[in-house]
């Protein structure tokens, strides 16, 4: 049994992240930081928080020659890392403002953010992000200096333009900086990744940020001893507020993966105690087990049908859900010879696993809490830094994303929409008034645009309410939860259902190309027979929604959507528009004559 935590640095403390940063150094600072891999020597190095704190000083005085003031931005453009963290703390310690952006964002979002924020300096990872950044070139005039990590072809005269080893000065800096700054104050600004239309900056204060940390350890304990595995985007605020900022509230370690590529090897090295993911990584791994599945024998599959519900109902008993029976006497058995090897590759010590940005399947959920994995998934938004509401270890009921946080209210309007307000909610959108006032309400309800309902005190998500299609007919159905049913189905790697005012649904699917069936259907010359047969193995998975609720007819697509492409946001959510506008004719022969 793991003690609590009583080391947590609380708001009465500290109550600015650069403060909490100070506060962590001088309470553990021969105590392991970060993790990450070095490819020149191909060793994990540490970082204890003291050194972690000689570079921040170090950054800092090379910050302090740019002639920036508190309130101003700087934006950091690089891959999780321990630099991510020193320039942040930098930042944040001198008053000035981050915004981070995404590595495999498009060039003309990031112009875009750039010249909506001002920001005044740039930190770039490679020659690659600075060699996409040319077709903006116009929208880099707002910036007073460019740092590169690497070295980068300057392409001319570039006098803003600065490798990191240049710019950072040979003496090592006296001590840390802390400006006198209000817990009130502006700490970032995130700029969402919108499926339609401009990104939006969200405007998130230290208080918003540590507020929501403090309300989140009173029901989930996070321990010194922890070690989290760092594979999300820094940018995406649920790993930037979990995975950095809570385990530097908490004393944590974090180490940082080499790549999703490597994330299983990974996951064997550093054997994390707490994995934040979103619902894609644990779809993608229940994918493959499936698919492993479908070639052992009838008795293996038989052995791991009987694991994950014997561990099922282990796990409702222990919630309190379910009586005891003889059954369970199997679970030491099976979780030794079944759900054991499934815990190993994820490292074998995960104390707790959250899944958050997005709706996790309940039928995944309870096949890996059935295998022992012991998955917490949560809710939250960009706006409320990230988290709402989170499941526990004692109170999980995986179909839903938790009880609301302490001190977070929440309610449901008529239209069905969850509302919350807490101190967690953003100060609002960067130069958007319009828009903030939209989803903030004069009674300082936060509108998350997500249907909802409470049963047990927990909240579950039931749709959204502007990804409604409603048909000619009126009915209406919800294409992401479709869409995630079709997914489980390791033959449809990308789904996107339409049927806006239209009499049926239809759907463009990619086909995953390293699935053994994926070979037998051209998407160029797709007949009517392969499409027949397609279409059946996809309204199979559709048995629990209504009747009218079927895809009738479906395209495939040769090419992927990605982030590169520009059909999915940072985020991996799909931009449904464009998809709409660059398939406007595969749309038009899906409805043809209708």
């Amino acid at each position: 049994m793991n003690k609590p935590n009583t080391d947590y640095i609380g708001l009465e403390v500290a109550d600015t992240l650069a403060g909490v940063f100070q506060e962590r150094v001088r309470r553990t600072p021969e105590d392991v930081a970060f993790i990450q891999y070095d490819p020149d020597s191909e060793q994990w190095q540490k970082s204890t928080w003291r050194e972690m704190a000689q570079q921040v000083a170090l950054w800092q005085a090379a910050l302090k020659k740019e002639t920036l003031k508190p309130g101003d931005r700087v934006a950091l453009m690089l891959r999780n890392c321990k630099e991510w963290v020193i320039f942040d703390q930098a930042a944040s310690g001198l008053g000035l403002v981050t915004v981070p952006l995404y590595t495999n964002d498009r060039a003309e979002n990031i112009g875009y953010i750039l010249q909506d924020a001002g920001v005044r300096l740039l930190l770039l990872e490679n020659d690659q992000q600075w060699q996409e950044l040319q077709q903006i070139r116009n929208q880099l005039a707002g910036l007073n200096r460019i740092l590169t990590m690497e070295k980068v072809d300057p392409l001319g005269l570039q006098p803003r333009l600065m490798h990191i080893d240049e710019w950072l000065p040979k003496e090592t800096a006296a001590e840390l900086e802390l400006v006198d700054q209000a817990s009130e104050s502006l700490a970032t600004i995130v700029y969402t990744s919108g499926t339609t239309g401009r990104s939006k900056g969200v405007m998130l204060s230290h208080r918003n940020i540590l507020w929501d940390i403090e309300s989140g350890v009173k029901i989930i304990d996070i321990l010194p001893t922890d070690t989290f595995l760092s594979f999300l985007p820094l940018s995406h605020t649920l790993e930037r507020t979990v995975g950095y900022y809570l385990a530097m509230v908490a004393g944590a370690t974090t180490a940082y993966s080499r790549s999703i590529a490597e994330l299983g090897e990974d996951l064997q090295i550093i054997k994390p105690t707490i994995l934040v993911s979103v619902p894609r990584i644990f779809e993608r791994v229940y994918a493959k087990i499936q698919d492993k599945l479908a070639a052992d024998s009838a008795i293996k599959q038989k052995l791991f049908k009987l694991a994950v519900e014997t561990g099922w109902q282990v796990f409702e008993n222990k919630q309190g859900r379910q009586t005891w029976n003889a059954n369970m006497l199997l679970w030491p058995l099976l979780n030794k010879v079944v759900a054991g090897k499934i815990q190993q590759k994820l490292g074998g010590r995960l104390r707790i696993a959250v899944s958050g940005g997005a709706p996790l399947s309940s039928d995944i959920a309870k096949v890996f809490i059935g295998l022992g994995v012991p998955i917490l998934q949560g809710y939250g938004l960009t706006e409320t830094s990230p988290i709402i509401s989170a499941n526990t270890h004692e109170n999980n009921i995986p179909s839903s994303v938790g009880i609301p946080f302490p001190g977070i209210e929440i309610r449901i309007s008529d239209q069905d929409e969850l509302l919350c307000r807490a101190p967690n909610v953003m100060l609002g959108y960067w130069n958007n008034r319009t828009a903030t006032d939209e989803c903030i309400d004069d009674q300082g309800w936060f509108h998350t645009g997500d249907k909802a309902k409470i049963e047990s005190d927990h909240i579950f998500i039931t749709g959204r309410l502007k990804e409604i299609i409603v048909l000619a007919n009126g009915e209406k159905v919800p294409p992401a939860d479709m869409e995630m049913c079709i997914s489980m189905d390791s033959l449809f790697d990308q789904v996107l259902i339409m049927g806006e005012g239209k009499p049926y649904l239809s759907a463009l699917i990619h086909l995953n190309t390293e699935h053994e069936e994926a070979a037998r259907y051209n998407p160029e010359t797709l007949t009517e027979t392969d499409e027949k047969a397609l279409l059946e193995r996809v309204n199979s998975h559709l048995d629990n929604f209504p009747g009218y609720a079927r895809i009738v007819r479906l395209a495939l697509i040769s090419e992927a959507w990605s982030v590169e492409n520009g059909f999915m946001t940072p985020t991996l959510k799909l931009r449904r528009n464009k998809i709409y506008s660059e398939h406007e004719r595969d749309l038009d022969q899906l409805y043809k004559g209708h």
